[in-house]
């Protein structure tokens, strides 16, 4: 039965925005997944889309999907560039990796107007500012 299913929970796994400098010395925006474990992750899966109501028409993004493969204790992976005009729509990754042979998933959602500089914070791991979900 459903309720006999066992859904392991994400634990110790982030996605977070985060500004930084180019190499043309412009601002831009990138995606981070963290493994704060202490252990390795595999298979690792991100899909992303962004979706919501812009001057009062329903918008979405196309769907991207990025395979990060494996990742080391406490280490950082960038997942994709993304454009503070995306800012205003809910902006949606699932994640998706095995650890220790069990497989896990996890839908992480920025909330439309969620990144602002007001919100940031000190990212662990990559050690710049950024706005992070846990």
């Amino acid at each position: 039965m459903k309720k006999d299913i066992i859904i392991p929970k994400v634990e110790d796994i982030a996605l977070a925005i985060v500004q930084e400098e180019n190499n043309l010395k412009q601002l831009e925006w990138n995606v981070y997944i963290i493994n704060l474990k202490d252990d390795e992750i595999e298979g690792v899966l991100v899909s992303s889309k962004g979706y919501g109501k812009k001057e009062g028409e329903k918008v979405k993004t196309s769907m991207l999907r990025h395979f990060l493969d494996k990742m080391p204790p406490r280490s950082f992976k960038k997942v994709e560039p993304i454009q503070e005009e995306l800012f205003g729509l809910n902006n949606e990754y699932w994640l998706s990796f095995y650890h220790k042979k069990i497989m896990y998933d996890k839908k992480y959602i920025f909330l439309a107007e969620s990144v602002q500089t007001k919100h940031l914070i000190a990212v662990p791991v990559i050690n710049k500012l950024g706005v992070m979900i846990k």
